[in-house]
């Protein structure tokens, strides 16, 4: 099996992400509010480091092509958009929850800061599921920059 770097460091990033925040649910229950806010700024930026690996990985190499059977691109990309869409809407809230939080509104802060946990959890699983299918059930398609696909070289 050969898996590249990249794509298995962010991934492990966003798993670490997952675990703080559920270390800093822990801690927020047992009111250790200091340890809490360090937690979870750690969790926001292993989520940030996980997103710029990602990020220069798409722009600079490119997205890897799935490469498994035909007769599942179709699921595969609907987990894909799915995926995308949580990890979008999960940023946001995150980003909203840590600010929050850093700023002291803790009435907004409460109201989402379970939300955005939960979808986090959820984009760390689907996540996985999609580093998983790309690179250790099947192997990747063709990896292709955004460069080349857009401007043609």
């Amino acid at each position: 099996m050969n898996v590249p770097i990249l794509p298995t460091i962010s991934t492990a990033f966003i798993v670490i992400s997952a675990v703080l925040v559920a270390i800093g649910w822990v801690l927020i229950a047992k009111r250790n509010i200091e340890a809490h806010k360090k937690v979870m700024m750690a969790a926001g930026v292993s989520a940030l480091i996980f997103f710029i690996i990602y990020a220069s990985r798409t722009v600079f190499i490119g997205n890897t092509a799935f490469g498994g059977p035909d007769e599942l691109k179709g699921y595969y990309t609907f987990f894909l958009v799915f995926h995308i869409t949580l990890a979008t809407v999960g940023a946001v809230f995150g980003i909203t929850s840590l600010l929050s939080g850093y700023k002291n509104n803790l009435k907004l802060h409460r109201r989402i800061g379970a939300i955005t946990s939960i979808i986090w959890f959820f984009v760390a699983i689907t996540g996985v599921a999609v580093y998983s299918l790309l690179y250790i059930i099947y192997e990747g398609g063709e990896t292709t920059s955004v460069f080349k696909a857009i401007l043609g070289f």
